[in-house]
């Protein structure tokens, strides 16, 4: 079974026009990896696609960010580990492998064979104008315990279409103002 979650132009909270979406579906390769769940999500940010590629393409700069992401360690210039929370307090993680890389407009990656979690995605970089960047993020894997585990994953708001949404939302945060907005209280003072 094939789930797509689109959020551009489908109604959602997505800042870009309709023009920016992309067609949602898991490719050939995808499918024969048994990545069958995908999501979709474009949003806009206020800076120049050189500028929100740079920032993406060191993937150090990426772990900040993202909520759910415990460590990102860059390995070379294609390969990265990640560990990532999971549901129930624990973790996952992969080799990702840069697939396609072109400056400015594109990244696209794979999960090295031994994931927990076998995953693939392209982020793209298109001109908005004077309203910065279009950055279109699709990311296709395999759930962990099928559709439950899917489940308990957004009970637990670890679902990887809230965390996509969520993340991009941060990152466009922080490229854009230099921080990340919290709802967290700020650590007390210390008390004399």
């Amino acid at each position: 079974m094939t789930e797509t979650t689109t959020t551009a132009g489908s109604g959602g909270r997505d800042d870009a026009p309709r023009s920016a979406a992309r067609s949602a579906e898991p490719t050939a390769d995808q499918k024969a990896r048994g990545e069958t769940a995908l999501t979709a999500i474009t949003l806009t940010i206020n800076r120049t696609p050189a500028d929100v590629y740079a920032f993406w393409r060191n993937f150090a700069n990426l772990a900040p960010a993202m909520e759910n992401v415990a460590s990102i360690a860059v390995k070379d210039d294609r390969t990265s580990h990640w560990i990532v929370n999971a549901p129930g307090g624990g973790t996952v993680e992969w080799d990702a492998i840069v697939t396609e890389d072109v400056p400015g407009a594109l990244i696209a990656w794979s999960s090295a064979e031994g994931a927990d979690i076998s995953n693939s995605g392209r982020v793209e970089f298109r001109d908005a104008g004077e309203r910065g960047t279009f950055v279109s993020a699709t990311i296709a894997y395999d759930p962990p315990a099928g559709i439950i585990g899917k489940l308990v994953a957004k009970l637990t708001q670890k679902e990887p279409a809230i965390q996509q949404r969520r993340d991009l939302r941060r990152i466009k945060q922080l490229l854009e103002t230099g921080e990340i907005a919290t709802s967290s209280p700020p650590n007390p003072a210390p008390k004399a």
